[in-house]
């Protein structure tokens, strides 16, 4: 419906606002045409009153005449402080009222004038002013009242009549002003938004900023950065789509090769060379986790990751093997390791997940140690309290670079190193917060690197779990 739209409520809007103007207008528009017309009669009066200066004896058709072209019943002029009654004829009706023209205010004017338009009635009035051209002290007639409110009335059509017009023609260029600078760059923007839903991924879709009205560029140019970061995001969710099937299709073959390497490896177990025993245990373990890790993305992508399996564990082993296999990494290099894990701590957790998140926390800190290419040390140290269990991973490397805590814990935007993915710390955050836990960095920069894994011991209950 037109009166709906923005357009058709503006029309109406803006009518009823220059009527409103109209008759803030009409008031003492008629107040002023009262005024004029009544110093009208005062004007005729004098004049009329001439004749009678010019010649003492006038006849009586005459001095009717002079009467009723200047609309009163009587004229007296005070002349050299002496009253002179100089035209006069019968009165129909006792004077109800006197007005004084000489020094009046606009708010007597304007109430005078309104109470002549809410009075139906003939009634004889008395109006004093100043006679013209300095011709006595002052003018002073009786009239009738009812000449004067159609008068008014007359006027007051007609101004109505002309604000009308005028409020028409003024709504219709508003009308037109506004469908041309507002409705079609807002349509515009409309039809934008429609195109760009139909294909959000397609750049060519989105708005080119040009409108006139500043406050709608602003809005142009927001919907556009907006459209342009949602593309960026539906682009590089359709890559990781796209990755996590390849990668799914690379973890299923893999997984088959693990296996047949597994079968190999527990041959090891049984050689009699003490060193090859003594690895064996260590690489069946690693190819045991690779297998798992290769299960775990087959079922990530198809969304059924499986919760953590919860298990008291003991700490130093897992850290022990982390630790272990990442000294395999950098025999060449000068680093150290510090485990200040005690004996007996035994914690909740999935111990395949855990040893995921230590081993991709402590990974990240061997890299940045060994790309910044000075000697280095990984401390890993754990602590409990009442609450919760908590592994503090620090590092002596050069700090995390901006880029990375601006994109902290998030995919393939957060890599600590070049080249780096950012996977570790988004992976391990994950699997942290399926534990009930949370991943905390507690600091970074050229002094080196803190993070905080923190295991609550208290079991949710399902509630609680479900916020």
């Amino acid at each position: 419906m037109f009166l709906n739209t923005l357009s058709g409520r503006f029309l109406i809007l803006t009518t009823v606002f220059v009527m409103l103007a109209e008759v803030l207008i009409f008031v003492p528009s008629v107040a002023r045409y009262r005024e004029d017309y009544l110093r009208l009669r005062l004007e005729k009066a004098q004049i009329a009153s001439l004749a009678l200066l010019a010649d003492d004896m006038i006849a009586m058709d005459l001095e009717k005449e002079l009467l009723e072209n200047a609309g009163v019943f009587n004229v007296v002029l005070l002349r050299d402080q002496v009253r002179q009654l100089m035209l006069s004829s019968p009165i129909p009706s006792p004077v109800s009222d006197t007005f004084d023209l000489r020094d009046p205010s606009a708010f007597e004017l304007i109430g005078d004038a309104m109470a002549r338009l809410v009075s139906p009635g003939n009634e004889v009035i008395r109006v004093l002013g100043e006679p013209v051209r300095k011709a006595g002290l002052l003018i002073e007639v009786t009239m009738e009242t009812a000449p004067l409110r159609a008068a008014m009335i007359d006027y007051g059509l007609r101004i109505l009549l002309l604000s009308a017009v005028i409020s028409v023609f003024t709504a219709i260029l508003l009308f037109l002003a506004v469908r041309r600078f507002l409705v079609k760059p807002i349509k515009r923007v409309v039809a934008a938004m429609t195109s760009y839903a139909e294909a959000p991924e397609d750049a060519r879709r989105i708005i080119e900023p040009n409108a006139g009205v500043a406050e709608l560029r602003e809005a142009e140019t927001a919907l556009a950065s907006m459209q342009t970061h949602l593309t960026g995001s539906l682009r590089q969710k359709e890559r990781l789509a796209q990755l996590g099937s390849a990668v799914a299709k690379i973890s299923h073959d893999l997984r088959n090769i693990l296996t047949v390497a597994q079968l190999f490896s527990d041959r090891l177990e049984r050689s009699e060379d003490p060193t090859v025993r003594r690895s064996a245990p260590k690489l069946v373990g690693s190819i045991s986790r690779a297998v798992n890790l290769c299960e775990s993305t087959l079922a990530f992508g198809k969304a059924e990751e499986p919760p953590p399996q919860l298990d008291r564990v003991m700490l130093a082993d897992i850290v022990g093997d982390v630790v272990d296999a990442e000294r395999l990494a950098v025999a060449e290099y000068d680093l150290s390791f510090s485990e200040d894990v005690p004996a007996g701590l035994q914690v909740r957790a999935d111990p395949e997940q855990l040893y995921r998140v230590l081993g991709n926390l402590i990974r990240n800190a061997r890299q940045a140690i060994v790309t910044a290419g000075k000697p280095g040390e990984i401390s890993i140290k754990a602590s409990e309290t009442e609450a919760e269990w908590a592994i503090r991973i620090s590092d002596t490397g050069p700090g995390l670079p901006g880029k990375a805590r601006e994109h902290l814990f998030q995919p393939f935007q957060g890599g600590t190193r070049k080249g780096g993915f950012g996977l570790g710390l988004a992976i391990a955050a994950e699997l942290i917060r399926g534990h009930g836990g949370r991943l905390d960095l507690v600091s970074t920069g050229p002094e080196g690197t803190v993070f905080l894994v923190c295991l609550p011991k208290a079991i949710a209950v399902l509630d609680e779990a479900a916020e």
